[in-house]
């Protein structure tokens, strides 16, 4: 990187710093935006800067230091593999007869070393512009870098090319990116149903679609692994019992068709309820 003094960058907090330094450059609306001292504080910063920046050309010198930085924090928070991941008939003794293959996890998705991770998209598909907002979509675009959000952007301009400038991705279908700055190879994004006003068969049906399809992007491009979130059940409101019944559902019965395609399904849950629904209906 021509010009860029170097000097501190093995240190996290440098790379922090020149960052947020960088985007407050190209933001016209948050250059003066004060930085607390502390790096709790920058950190939010920092990631507030990255979720509210828009699709564009990202200068090398920021890609570069953007990409060590995450590199590190990922290995701060620790890369879970999928060897250190237990199968349901290791951790319960699960009678299930796909239990070989089926994973309950609790934690964070963006630590996961598996072939794709599953996000829960919105329909303009390019990662959530609310600052620090504890939405997936947030996460894992956080965690995977701006690139995530500039290869979304691409394909939806050449689907608006396609299929007209207002263009939104439909419920229930599944796109595939690289994951970046991920410890997963591929992030594959679905856009869930949100529930407004009670549950419906169409609403369960279009769910049914989301986990349908990601399993069968992830089968098209030979990935013999996937961490799936609890789609559609924090910012959507799908009721945690009946979306948990489609998962289930829906990926033992895709099993059952092509029981050869995955070495490993992981059901990735935050909280200890929706762990509990998934240990109710796989043991």
């Amino acid at each position: 990187m021509k010009g860029l003094v170097m000097t501190g960058t093995n240190n996290q907090e440098y790379r922090l710093d020149y960052l947020i330094g960088k985007l407050k450059e190209e933001s016209v609306r948050y250059g003066n935006i004060p930085v607390s001292g502390d790096y709790g504080g920058k950190r939010r910063i920092l990631r507030s800067l990255m979720n509210i920046r828009v699709p564009g050309e990202i200068p090398e010198d920021i890609l570069t230091i953007q990409d060590e930085f995450l590199e590190n924090e990922a290995k701060e928070k620790g890369i879970v593999t999928l060897d250190s991941i237990p199968s349901i008939k290791e951790q319960y003794a699960s009678t299930n007869i796909w239990a070989d293959k089926l994973s309950i996890w609790q934690g964070d998705i963006t630590r996961l070393k598996t072939g794709a991770i599953v996000n829960a998209a919105n329909s303009q598909m390019l990662g959530c512009f609310v600052p620090c907002h504890r939405c997936i979509d947030n996460a894992i675009h956080s965690a995977a870098g701006m690139q995530l959000r500039e290869e979304c952007s691409h394909i939806m301009d050449k689907k608006r090319a396609d299929y007209g400038k207002d263009y939104e991705e439909p419920v229930g279908r599944a796109v595939i990116t690289k994951g970046y700055n991920l410890p997963a190879e591929y992030v594959i994004h679905t856009v869930g149903p949100i529930v407004m006003h009670g549950l419906s068969e169409a609403l369960c049906k279009d769910l049914q679609n989301c986990y349908y399809s990601v399993l069968d992007c992830a089968a098209e491009h030979k990935i013999r692994s996937v961490a799936f979130c609890c789609i559609s059940t924090g910012e959507f409101h799908f009721p945690n019992k009946e979306a948990a019944d489609i998962a289930v559902r829906t990926v033992t019965g895709f099993l059952e068709q092509y029981p050869d395609t995955f070495d490993r399904i992981i059901f990735n849950v935050f909280k200890e309820t929706d762990k509990e629904l998934y240990e109710e209906r796989l043991m």
